[in-house]
């Protein structure tokens, strides 16, 4: 059988079920595992991670809304992380890692071979944590890195923080996605951001919905793919103070190009092959996929689930 998933929100576990779930991990039977928002105990956690670094098959691993809730914690991730050769998505969001934490998990991340998304949204991250963080957008394809990078809600990073950020994402060779939402970036920093987007090979998605930007920013940003070849083809504005008719200008443009794209990429179908376009779209708790559901003691079925 295919491995399945186990997701589980907002619940408090016994130790029978961090059993079934620690039994599964070691028999290589989850893909994907969430348990967001849920209440165990810290000795069951370490049980948890110890399944995770004894797993071949999971590719995604779901802890948000506080359940990495301490640094001892923090630090029996990052150890089942040094071990783990499978994981390819980590959802940390809500976790209150602060900076200290991501130095804990540094080494961990920055090596793990597969890791290629990760979310860090509302982990009380400053300055320190997003240098650490531009260590995993490497400048060319001499190491893995990062695709899809989420850092939502951190309102402690500062300018220089950003600014840092921007240049790791300007140089990136692989990031694709970038959501900085419900950040207080404010205008200056959206034009260093720009300034990066313009200047990334690879950036297609960026989120800057409720950062505080202004029609100032907007325009820089409809400049900007008016004038200039970029890869981007997603950019959320709303819940700025931008107006409906600049964000829309901005929307058919990047429509615009992606349409040029596709007939650019028919028009050399008809001779060859044409090349394979990949879309990535930002993580949502709002799409529904279809997954193999698994409670860890019955039967499976497959159900369209919330991801």
């Amino acid at each position: 059988m295919l491995p399945g998933s186990i997701q589980i929100t907002g619940e408090a576990l016994s130790g029978a079920e961090i059993k079934d779930i620690c039994d599964s991990l070691k028999e290589n039977s989850v893909r994907l595992l969430s348990v967001r928002g849920c209440q165990f105990s810290d000795r069951d956690f370490g049980r948890v991670c110890r399944g995770v670094a004894e797993s071949h098959s999971l590719a995604q691993l779901n802890l948000n809304l506080g359940v990495v809730s301490s640094i001892s914690r923090v630090k029996q991730l990052a150890d089942a992380l040094k071990t783990n050769r499978s994981i390819q998505t980590l959802f940390l969001h809500g976790s209150p890692l602060l900076d200290a934490g991501l130095v804990a998990l540094n080494t961990a991340l920055s090596t793990h071979p597969s890791l290629v998304s990760l979310d860090l949204g509302d982990c009380m991250l400053g300055d320190e944590a997003i240098q650490l963080i531009c260590g995993m957008l490497p400048p060319d394809g001499a190491k893995s890195g990062l695709r899809e990078l989420t850092l939502s809600a951190n309102p402690a990073i500062t300018t220089k923080g950003w600014a840092r950020l921007a240049v790791a994402v300007a140089h990136s060779s692989q990031l694709r996605v970038l959501n900085l939402d419900y950040n207080p970036l404010g205008d200056q920093i959206a034009g260093m951001l720009a300034v990066a987007v313009s200047s990334s090979r690879t950036l297609e998605v960026l989120d800057l919905e409720g950062t505080g930007l202004t029609n100032q920013s907007a325009q820089i940003f409809l400049d900007m793919v008016e004038n200039y070849p970029t890869c981007l083809r997603v950019l959320v504005l709303a819940e700025n103070a931008i107006s409906p008719e600049l964000q829309q200008q901005i929307s058919d443009l990047l429509s615009e190009g992606e349409e040029d794209e596709d007939k650019e990429g028919e028009a050399r179908g008809s001779g060859g092959r044409a090349r394979e376009k990949t879309t990535w779209l930002p993580n949502s708790n709002s799409s529904s996929q279809m997954v193999l559901v698994t409670s860890g003691l019955g039967d499976s079925l497959l159900a369209e689930t919330e991801m």
